[in-house]
């Protein structure tokens, strides 16, 4: 058993002062006391303690390209457009350097205060398509860039059989992620094999969309999978509910909760454009929303409706999914920056009265982000694991603040970072503001991308 002592930290009962956090051998919280004095064999921190957020969609590979699709095209740009952009960028791409670019993506991660990741990983084959000699390669390196910064990863293999609704065949550039059943199944029960027993790794399966896995797949690699999170891409662009209702008469939202089990297990990513019977419904069903407001942004996807849903009780995380930023803080601005913008009104997911907003918005995004990723955590409590992020109240943005006030300051006072340490599992990964390998990481991610855009 090893102990931790924080001057402040964030408990689910509220805030505490001289806080002792005790250990077990696993990383996990044993004991909680506050207005304690610090053991003598603790290791003091003298910020504020919060739970770590998870990032619980992620691409990747896709950090290898963030702001790169930026250059208008003859035409009207989209998300369409940038797709083609994002194919071409991973032509090249053989495993050594995805894990170099996975790698750096999760030092950054870490740094910026989350402290998991959902993998929603595809790129599956090589660079002609064809499977490695181990169909799990890629899986491996990305389980293996997680470990080497120390980041708790959840595992999604993507399932993608199609290009479009009805089973259309696959284009050329999506030849290294498809798969049909039974390649997947092979493929999961491989990781289950090489993973299961690990405590920093969990294991889901990610059916792509409803545009890319046919309704008898779907509902065949769900029967499949009985145990683990399901994450799977929705109603994300206007043209996919328009192609949705072209296809079957449904709206992407609208078919899943009428033909899949979708219950506590399932993350709905994105979810943007979905009717108000749409929003009752997954805000009912126990599923979590996984929002990615920066890149919807970037993307142009439009705005999730945060404050229906929230007032409905829907439960929902956030993730930095293209990269094109890495920030829990600016992807928690941005979604009560979009109910703002279109509502008119200031405050919109505080959820009442005389309530902090950030809190409110960190609170659900770290118990979101816990049942979608799997992991115990989210809550600094007994029996939850020890990932906690140590922000500097000594930083200028953080003077003359306290308890709800620092989480406000650090969502909404500007853009310099303000987490100082990360642990994670008892351990501590970043310290002052720097992970030991960033260096390292950082000159192989560089020549990496010397190579595959030089």
């Amino acid at each position: 058993m090893s102990n931790l002592f924080f001057a402040a930290a964030l408990l689910p009962q509220g805030w505490a002062d001289n806080v002792a956090v005790a250990l077990d051998g696993r990383g996990r919280i044993a004991s909680i006391t506050a207005n304690a004095a610090c053991p003598p064999d603790a290791e003091r921190f003298d910020g504020a303690v919060v739970a770590g957020i998870a990032n619980l969609h992620s691409h990747a590979h896709q950090r290898a390209i963030a702001g790169l699709g930026e250059m208008s095209g003859e035409g009207t740009d989209s998300f369409w457009s940038w797709r083609d952009v994002m194919y071409r960028a991973l032509d090249r791409m053989d495993p050594e350097d995805f894990e170099a670019v996975a790698a750096q993506l999760y030092v950054e991660t870490l740094k910026a205060g989350f402290t998991a990741v959902a993998e929603f990983h595809y790129l599956h084959h090589d660079r002609d398509g064809s499977p490695f000699a181990d169909p799990a390669e890629m899986s491996h390196r990305t389980v293996a860039a997680a470990r080497a910064v120390g980041l708790p990863i959840t595992l999604l293999p993507v399932l993608y059989a199609a290009s479009g609704f009805g089973g259309t065949a696959p284009t050329h550039g999506q030849r290294r992620f498809i798969h049909d059943g039974d390649a997947f199944v092979r493929l999961t029960g491989a990781l289950h094999r090489a993973y299961g027993r690990d405590d920093d790794v969990r294991l889901g399966i990610a059916p792509h969309s409803l545009r890319a896995v046919p309704e008898r797949l779907l509902a065949d690699m769900v029967a499949a999978h009985p145990a683990g999170p399901i994450h799977i891409h929705i109603a994300e662009q206007r043209k996919e509910v328009e192609d949705s209702l072209a296809h079957s008469g449904r709206r992407p939202v609208e078919w899943l909760l009428e033909r899949a089990p979708v219950d506590a297990r399932w993350c709905l990513i994105h979810a943007t454009h979905m009717t108000e019977a749409e929003t009752r419904g997954v805000a009912q069903s126990g599923a979590v929303a996984g929002l990615c407001p920066t890149t919807e942004a970037n993307l142009g996807d439009g705005f999730f409706p945060a404050d229906s849903y929230m007032a409905q009780g829907g439960r929902w995380g956030i993730g930095s999914d293209s990269h094109i930023s890495v920030s829990p803080v600016e992807d928690l601005r941005w979604l009560e920056y979009g109910a703002r913008l279109t509502s008119g009104r200031r405050t919109v997911l505080a959820g009442g009265p005389r309530r902090a907003t950030a809190r409110r918005l960190v609170e659900d995004a770290q118990a979101g982000g816990a049942q979608a990723t799997g992991f115990d955590a989210g809550r600094i409590a007994v029996g939850q694991r020890a990932d906690l992020v140590v922000l500097d109240t000594d930083h200028p943005l953080l003077a003359a603040r306290r308890s709800d006030a620092w989480l406000d300051s650090w969502i909404f006072a500007g853009n310099a970072g303000l987490v100082r340490d990360v642990i994670v599992g008892g351990r501590v990964v970043v310290r002052d503001r720097r992970h030991p390998r960033e260096d390292d990481i950082a000159e192989r991610f560089k020549n990496t991308l010397g190579r595959l855009l030089g």
